[in-house]
């Protein structure tokens, strides 16, 4: 049974039974900054299972992208040398949001598993958690499973937990018996890590929530959670023991050594490059790009790794670009974003390629420098984490390279670097739900009410105060002075979303005036935030809820604008370009898209008119809600980071833009007004962003850029039509000006050179000098040491010069010197005397310092320093 078919009947079966089928959630998860990637099929349902979040559906089915390659859960380098280790992998999953519970749950599975996919019977263990006998009954008794194959597992193996505190609950497992062939015993055994019995399901019965003190509280609507891993499952259906032996590997396993050009079909490299290949793919697809920090550094190293082992192999040049063709052909059907995404994964990849192939250049230039200053045959193994983890330098690499010179390296010192690393990674990535559970606190009693609201049509309506909280804690009323948040229904303000800030505005009540500084959200409330500016404030009060309207127009302005530009930049620099973050203020708006290189001038002022001239073409802004799979069909495109609920809004705006977005928008195009583009940057590796004002914001910065023009047109004393020829005038006085200072200052040089070289003092045959010369640049300084440098023949220089306060250094060193004295070295110290550090090459190095009082002592000791040296 082919993969695709098996995650085909999985979501068939579920749905015929009452589940909705659920599409995949991003690898990146919304909103939940406990977690690095999306690791497992419940993610996308965390906030319904807290009960912050309400679904038209008690029943889901989904097949979930997932990645685990850092944080707490990390496979990477498992990843290769075992059979069912991945960084990339999909989980079959079924859930209950307090509907069914262990009955059906146990039936769905065993019915799935033997009556649909046929899998004998008689090869399925199952394991309980010591204290449910509940589940140990249905087992046993209903559904006939024998003793002999039934567990009762003791610890935390099969208890599930959200976090620290939070929903938590017994499992059950089902294993698989691989059979005899293979070494292994059966779960609860001693020899149950061998490789026999096979976990191929896990389900999880919500039934309590963990408190503070860790004791156990019944939640009122117990939960269902499974998961399943489809790599597990393909691989029994289709009778092979190894993951990468069934059809979701084997495809790409020949692609990448056709691409790399191997016959070693059974090579762990290529295994690793099959599974990397699935990993970085839909980690692109869903945003993320290659960079020194988070999830783009996790993807960097993966990428990394899979072209460092391409390297093993014999690839020449970027190979792993190519592979994501047959990625697509292999799981494009079942996830079309991927198909819709490949032009800019494959641009990534190369440029990642590309990437590393100058790093390791640089890393082996950085390694060579080491090597010349080692004390001893043996490379630190701190100098081996920092090329590995600052530079992305392989550790073998380096070994092979150490190898050549004679040399070894520190493979325990790096290790115990790599441990560190490992601890700093865990305490950063730590899952602590406890931000989560007070969230779920603070809302636990407002879950019962469904809160309307109509900020899409209305800027003021009347409303009912329904709670309020201050510091996180609910309260009767409060009074003038008094920080707090409160709820409404229903609520005329916008919460922070999609980019899009909150609204700002006032709660006129009967007795007080509360200003709303900001709104949020929490679960589906928002939360209105501020201060209670006169009297008081009390639940139950009819309040007037009035948003600032001039602001929310210019937030309006930009948004709508926010739109225009997404449209006009895929026209402009072509369809590879998405959306990877965006921020909507009521001053200007940020837009960060996907973009290999800068854009050219001619770019930004083709993309600038393509706005404006839908500004005043003014379509009618037309909103419309659908279903997302409808919405989908109909072209309209999902912003980076969002998460959609069943049904969703689209805005179009004329033909020109159809996109799907929840914030709040200008009636038609021309309410805009105009459109400027003020900035255009690098955010990482191939994401760009833009900044551009709307509306009244960009008739304000057009009004402060005339005014600079005539500023400057005035200190030039010319006028504006005439600026440019003017500026061209002074840059060109400027420019020759520039080079009678270069040429007195050589002439300055020489001068001081000739005065030096009779301060130098022989020292075993070499010339050292080291002096301090007046005020220079570091160019000159340099330049006053090369020219004595070549005046003293065999010779050892430090110049120092003392400007505000601040300690200039450089020392040279004579060619036939270098392999007994370093200039870096020496420079250092110098620098160590004087406040600061340096470095450079051997023969010519730089640095500088603070305390120009320890120069002179620093000065006198350079003698000395050579020889020693020199003994």
């Amino acid at each position: 049974m082919k993969s695709t078919d098996i995650r085909r009947s999985f979501l068939n079966f579920f749905a015929s039974h009452g589940h909705q089928e659920v599409a995949s959630s991003s690898l990146v998860p919304h909103g939940d900054a406990t977690l690095l990637f999306t690791n497992a099929g419940m993610v996308q349902f965390k906030d319904v299972f807290l009960g912050l979040e309400q679904r038209p559906y008690r029943r889901a089915a989904s097949a979930q992208r997932c990645v685990r390659a850092g944080g707490k859960h990390n496979d990477l380098d498992n990843v290769g040398y075992t059979a069912r280790h991945h960084t990339f992998f999909e989980m079959l999953g079924n859930f209950s949001f307090g509907d069914y519970f262990k009955r059906d749950a146990i039936r769905f599975a065993w019915s799935f598993l033997t009556e649909v996919l046929r899998l004998p019977a008689e090869r399925l263990w199952v394991t309980i958690h010591p204290e449910d006998d509940e589940a140990a009954d249905i087992w046993l008794g209903e559904i006939g499973v024998p003793e002999a194959r039934f567990r009762r597992i003791p610890g935390d193996d099969n208890f599930w937990s959200m976090g620290d505190i939070g929903p938590c609950g017994p499992c059950t497992e089902i294993f698989y018996d691989h059979g005899p062939g293979i070494a292994g015993g059966p779960p609860g055994s001693p020899d149950a890590d061998g490789d026999r019995y096979i976990e191929i399901w896990n389900l999880v019965f919500m039934q309590y929530e963990r408190l503070t003190d860790g004791s156990l509280k019944p939640l009122p609507k117990p939960s269902v959670d499974t998961g399943m891993g489809l790599e597990r499952l393909a691989a029994v259906l289709q009778g092979v023991h190894d993951n990468y032996d069934t059809d979701i590997f084997r495809g790409l396993i020949d692609a990448a050594a056709q691409v790399i050009g191997t016959d070693d079909l059974a090579s762990r490299s290529l295994r690793v490059i099959a599974d990397h290949i699935r990993s970085c793919a839909f980690l692109i697809a869903d945003g993320v790009l290659p960079s020194n920090e988070g999830r783009g550094y996790v993807l960097r190293r993966i990428i990394r790794r899979a072209v460092r082992h391409g390297a093993r192999l014999g690839a020449s040049g970027p190979f792993f670009h190519r592979l994501v063709a047959p990625l697509v052909r292999e799981m494009g059907g079942a996830y079309p974003e991927l198909t819709q995404a490949q032009p800019a994964v494959e641009a990534a990849l190369l440029e990642e390629e590309e990437r590393f192939a100058q790093t390791l250049s640089h890393g082996l230039a950085i390694l060579e420098r080491d090597m010349q200053g080692l004390e001893g045959r043996c490379i630190p193994g701190e100098t081996v984490f920092r090329l590995y983890d600052t530079y992305g330098f392989p550790v073998d690499l380096t070994a092979d390279i150490a190898r050549e010179r004679g040399l070894e390296i520190d493979l325990d010192g790096f290790e115990q670097a790599m441990a560190q690393q490992r601890e700093r990674a865990r305490a950063a990535s730590t899952f602590n739900l406890a931000s989560v559970a007070e969230l779920h606190s603070f809302m636990e009693m407002e879950v019962v009410w469904t809160q309307d609201f109509c900020g899409y049509k209305n800027d003021e309506v009347l409303a009912r105060v329904r709670d309020l909280f201050v510091d996180g804690q609910r309260v009767s009323s409060i009074t003038a002075g008094q920080q707090a948040t409160v709820t409404l229904n229903p609520t005329p303000f916008y919460a922070e979303s999609g980019g899009q800030v909150g609204d700002q505005g006032q709660l006129e009540g009967p007795a007080g005036v509360f200003n709303v500084a900001d709104t949020r959200k929490a679960g589906d409330k928002h939360l209105h935030i501020g201060v209670l500016r006169t009297g008081t404030l009390a639940e139950g009060d009819e309040v007037t809820a009035r948003v600032d309207v001039a602001r929310r127009t210019r937030i309006r302005a930009n948004h709508s604008a926010t739109h225009l530009l997404h449209a006009a930049l895929r026209q402009v620099l072509g369809p590879h370009v998405t959306q990877k973050g965006s921020l909507v203020d009521a001053e200007r708006l940020r837009f960060d898209f996907s973009h290999g290189k800068p854009l050219t001038a001619g770019e930004l002022r083709a993309i600038e008119d393509l706005v404006n001239a839908q500004v005043r073409a003014n379509s009618e802004a037309q909103v419309q809600e659908m279903a997302l799979a409808e919405a989908q069909q109909a072209g309209a495109m999902a912003l980076f980071g969002e998460k959609y609920g069943e049904r969703v809004r689209v805005l179009r705006l004329g033909d020109f833009s159809v996109e799907l977005c929840g914030g709040t928008h200008v009636r038609r195009a021309g309410d805009i007004g105009l459109v400027k583009i003020i900035a255009e940057s690098a955010v990482a590796a191939g994401v760009r962003r833009i900044e551009a004002v709307a509306g009244e914001g960009a008739m304000a910065w057009l009004a402060q850029a005339q005014e600079r023009l005539r500023s400057v047109a005035a200190a030039l004393q010319t006028g504006e039509a005439e600026l440019l020829d003017k500026l061209d005038q002074v840059l060109q006085r400027q420019r020759e000006l520039d080079k009678e200072l270069e040429r007195l200052r050589g002439k300055l040089a020489n001068q001081a050179g000739d005065s030096l070289t009779g301060q130098a003092v022989e020292v075993a045959g070499v010339q050292v000098l080291a002096a301090q010369v007046e005020a220079m640049d570091a160019k000159a300084l340099r330049d006053l040491a090369d020219q004595l440098r070549q005046k003293l023949g065999s010779a050892v220089l430090l110049l120092a010069s003392v400007d505000s306060g601040k300690v200039s250094l450089v020392a040279a060193v004579t060619a036939d010197l270098t392999a007994r004295l370093k200039a870096g070295e020496l420079v250092n110290a110098v620098a160590s005397q004087v406040g600061g550090k340096g470095g450079g090459r051997p023969d010519m190095a730089m640095a500088g310092g603070d305390r120009p009082d320890a120069l002179p002592q620093a000065l006198a000791g350079v003698v000395d320093w050579v020889r020693q040296r020199l003994a």
